[in-house]
């Protein structure tokens, strides 16, 4: 494979999978990991790509939001495992707020409380979701509704969050680093996420490990922000590492 193939290989990869991943790139490929470096740092000069830790993502991905329906079909396994291992460490809450997004929504569908319990979301498919689930109240903020995510947003959603006391919250975000946080297109979005954070006694950051090392426009919180991330198996061990050297607890599932 020439030089100028591999490095259309590498975008179209990334634009697939949503993230390079330096070491298991070099492997399918056969290459020493300095080639695949100095192919990701020339597809960066070209904008086609950003380098983050341990690989790259397609520039486009750091704006660029998809719909509820696309992100259904990435990760599923994944994302599965890290919605069950989430959902059980609601504990003793009984006042739990879910976010918008599609992990959110799994972990939402895995609750089985054996006792009531209030769902406060911003998001209509997890309302929708769990309208009818037993021991559980659903409350839905009201707000203006966002047709990529069906999720809730505006002053109306923030000031509704305001006048809460919630027991957790679980989170997600379209990046995260450990210099900026986590982030996400929307300044709108990010002012719900901030609210909801602020109202909720415990927080839990769910992500798989494409979005780690990626930055979005608004940043909502900081990883020390939450008691806990968790995350698929395959985020790198070295920036597992860093996460726990500022003392982030981290769940791999």
């Amino acid at each position: 494979m020439y030089a100028i193939e591999r490095r259309k290989w590498l975008v179209e990869r990334a634009r697939d999978s949503g993230r390079l991943d330096v070491t298991e790139v070099s492997d399918e490929l056969g290459l020493a990991r300095e080639t695949i470096r100095r192919d990701l740092t020339s597809l960066e000069r070209q904008g086609l790509l950003r380098r983050v830790y341990g690989g790259a993502v397609p520039v486009e991905r750091l704006n660029f939001e998809s719909n509820l329906s696309m992100r259904a079909k990435r990760r599923q396994e994944e994302k599965h495992r890290i919605a069950a291992t989430a959902a059980n460490l609601v504990r003793t809450a009984e006042s739990i707020y879910i976010d918008e997004g599609y992990l959110p929504q799994l972990v939402a569908e895995q609750l089985k409380p054996a006792r009531p319990v209030t769902v406060v979301t911003s998001s209509l498919a997890t309302a929708t979701a769990l309208v009818n689930r037993e021991n559980i109240e659903v409350l839905c903020i009201g707000g203006r509704v966002r047709a990529q995510t069906l999720g809730v947003v505006d002053h109306w959603a923030v000031a509704m969050i305001e006048s809460m006391v919630l027991d957790l919250a679980f989170m997600g975000a379209n990046g995260v680093t450990l210099e900026h946080g986590m982030t996400v297109p929307d300044s709108a979005v990010a002012a719900v996420k901030i609210a909801a954070i602020r109202a909720s006694r415990r927080r839990i950051f769910i992500a798989d490990s494409t979005k780690f090392g990626a930055d979005s426009f608004a940043k909502f919180a900081d990883v020390t922000d939450f008691e806990r991330i968790v995350t698929d198996n395959t985020l790198p061990v070295d920036y597992a590492a860093q996460l726990h050297a500022r003392g982030v607890e981290l769940t791999r599932a």
